[in-house]
């Protein structure tokens, strides 16, 4: 079952890979989506795939990359329709 979910990280999540480790991350687990910078020191992420998948980027996320500290992650449902996974400019 493929599910959409949308994720907010915070904590030291800029400045340290954590959007090209992301989508690194989810190119392997066959996850669409895309993620972004917050202009608030966040990082805003769209997911979708298979429910399992998802949850393992989700749980990959609340880790991230070596030098990232996640303080903060907020999951909610989401919608739409995605084809790969992209990086996008910060919003």
């Amino acid at each position: 079952m493929k599910v959409t979910r949308h994720l907010s990280i915070r904590g030291r999540v800029q400045g340290v890979w954590y959007r090209e480790s992301l989508r690194q991350e989810a190119e392997r687990l066959a996850v669409a989506g895309w993620v972004r910078n917050r202009l608030d020191g966040s990082v805003e992420a769209l997911i979708q795939g298979e429910a399992g998948r998802v949850d393992t980027l989700t749980a990959w996320c609340r880790l991230g990359p070596p030098q990232a500290w996640v303080e903060e992650v907020t999951v909610e449902d989401a919608e739409g329709e995605f084809i790969g996974f992209e990086k996008r400019p910060t919003a």
